[in-house]
């Protein structure tokens, strides 16, 4: 009987070089000749043949020159967001395009205008119809003491969002302002305590967050006038640099402006509404409880930008004072 078995043979594994060159140029044919999967035929995608949303890169980081209120410039590290939308019948985009489309303008002196550029030339350069680019920063400002004379730096964190849909688009600011809040309820029944009963009491307060989220129209909204409108919603901010005498001031502060979660979110509507250059907002506010192990929060929207019937399940969770 014959053995009909293939006959193995042995092929030689080719012998690769295990050095980096770094002397190797990249030409225009050699560069032609690179595979592109992104840009590779519809029978390429994986699973349903859907549109996509938002699709780009999240948190790359580069300093971005800010103009102040006063016509100065402040450079600050900036995380970028950048998102296009995707038709059903393509594979997926080239990431590295948003980052370049960017890139090219990040040079500039930052305005609205800047990044508008910016968004325009990198939907033009990945064909899409919907994009987005965010940015997140931390704008110190001196703040001054009640009562010392000190004064010291406060951060606000912004985040400003330029989005485009449909043909419409969107300039965006959120801001968080962090404040301390006096219950209301705690500052009156600790004054009964004193009177009744002769017994010392203290009202519970605690370090609270609203993000306030705004459409921005007409003239510049400086996040100066941000902050100014938050102090006048909402005067206890938290403060930088304390003596004695600052934290005696910050404590008659509380007790002249005690305020629920509920008061707090109508505070800001009162200033958002009363200001021009808003059109629609949303204030998210968390109280963040030194008497509960949970924490007192609210919402308030005013149009249809921010109004929406499923809460995001990390709303409050980042908001972190």
């Amino acid at each position: 009987m014959t053995d009909a078995r293939p006959v193995a043979t042995e092929r030689a594994y080719p012998a690769l070089s295990r050095e980096y060159p770094a002397d190797f140029r990249v030409d225009d044919s050699y560069k032609a000749s690179l595979p592109d999967l992104q840009n590779g035929p519809a029978s390429l995608i994986v699973g349903a043949r859907a549109p996509i949303q938002h699709v780009g890169i999240s948190n790359f980081r580069l300093p971005i020159r800010y103009l102040t209120q006063e016509g100065g410039e402040i450079a600050l590290e900036t995380s970028v967001t950048g998102t296009v939308s995707l038709e059903a019948d393509r594979k997926g985009i080239n990431m590295s395009r948003i980052m370049r489309s960017f890139y090219a303008h990040a040079e500039k002196q930052f305005s609205m205008g800047v990044l508008e550029a910016a968004l325009e030339d990198y939907k033009s350069d990945l064909g899409s119809f919907d994009a987005r680019i965010m940015m997140r920063l931390s704008y110190p400002m001196r703040v001054e003491s009640l009562r010392s004379g000190l004064s010291g730096w406060q951060y606000y964190d912004i985040a400003l969002e330029l989005a485009e849909r449909a043909g419409q688009r969107l300039r965006i600011m959120h801001f968080d302002y962090v404040y301390s809040s006096t219950c209301p309820c705690s500052l009156e029944l600790s004054e009964h305590a004193r009177q009744m009963r002769g017994q010392l009491a203290t009202p519970h307060s605690q370090r609270s967050v609203a993000r306030i989220s705004v459409v921005m129209q007409g003239d510049t909204l400086w996040f100066e006038d941000m902050v100014a409108l938050c102090r006048r919603a909402v005067a206890t901010e938290t403060q930088v640099m304390v003596k004695r005498e600052d934290e005696q001031a910050f404590a008659e502060l509380n007790a002249a402006n005690p305020i629920f979660v509920e008061d707090a979110v109508r505070a800001f509507a009162a200033e958002l509404m009363a200001e021009p250059r808003i059109g629609d907002f949303r204030v998210v506010a968390s109280h963040q409880e030194s008497l509960h192990s949970h924490d007192a929060v609210s919402v308030l929207t005013r149009g249809e930008t921010f109004a929406h019937a499923s809460l995001d399940p990390a709303i409050f969770a980042g908001l972190r004072a």
